[in-house]
């Protein structure tokens, strides 16, 4: 059974979506603040965590980065729909994607479940050739082990970001679109805006790019997407 942590503060919220989910047959850990939160993650190891961004004690940016800095699971967002700014913030923390308030379980489970499939294909190598290595520039992207170097240095990816580089990789010279990396990347039709690639992008960028500020490896093409110049 798969599991998943859940925290948050509103006791109802909590309460709804943990009931909903326990439906769709998850296992659901709790935490009503992040201090907690990080030591639930600690104990049980979830596939997925819900993270709530506005907490009594930790925000949830620092829960997201702590949990970052340890393990490349899941994160899911969990915002008011007026916070854009931090649901910015919180996918360029090292979240994979987020929900905005009321959430809806249909909608909700649909996420798990593509994030969760996701992170199965990424550890069998069931992505493009499993053993091939892709050199981009200073970068070299490890597909079997998993791993990317730069300039001989290991980089610590999310797997959002392994499977968006991967894409790219699969595809050199080729504009990408927004809907495109969504449906490849994310595994599902996504119903909102593109902030979520744009902030993955950012991220991915502050990694792979020597100036990220002036990309050279993935760039973008105004209007249509991005590319990769390899």
């Amino acid at each position: 059974m798969e599991s998943l942590l859940f925290i948050e503060d509103d006791d109802a919220i909590r309460l709804a979506l943990r009931l909903a989910l326990e439906d769709e047959g998850y296992q659901v850990h709790e935490a009503a603040d992040g201090a907690s939160g990080l030591v639930q993650f600690g104990l049980h190891h979830p596939d997925v965590v819900l993270l709530d961004l506005r907490l009594p004690d930790l925000s949830g940016f620092e829960v997201c980065k702590a949990i970052r800095s340890t393990s490349m699971v899941p994160i899911i967002m969990v915002t008011a729909q007026t916070e854009t700014a931090d649901m910015v913030a919180g996918l360029e923390a090292g979240a994979d994607d987020y929900v905005t308030k009321p959430v809806v379980p249909r909608e909700l489970s649909a996420r798990i479940s593509a994030l969760l499939r996701r992170a199965r294909l990424q550890g069998t190598g069931a992505s493009g050739d499993a053993a091939e290595v892709h050199h981009l520039g200073p970068v070299e992207l490890h597909r079997e082990k998993g791993i990317v170097l730069k300039h001989g240095v290991e980089l610590s990816l999310t797997r959002t970001e392994f499977r968006m580089l991967c894409e790219f990789a699969d595809h050199p010279g080729a504009v990408l679109s927004r809907d495109q990396l969504l449906e490849r990347v994310w595994g599902y039709e996504y119903l909102g805006d593109s902030r979520l690639v744009d902030a993955h992008v950012r991220r991915l960028r502050l990694k792979v790019e020597d100036v990220p500020d002036e990309p050279r490896l993935i760039v973008t093409v105004r209007g249509l997407g991005y590319r990769l110049i390899a």
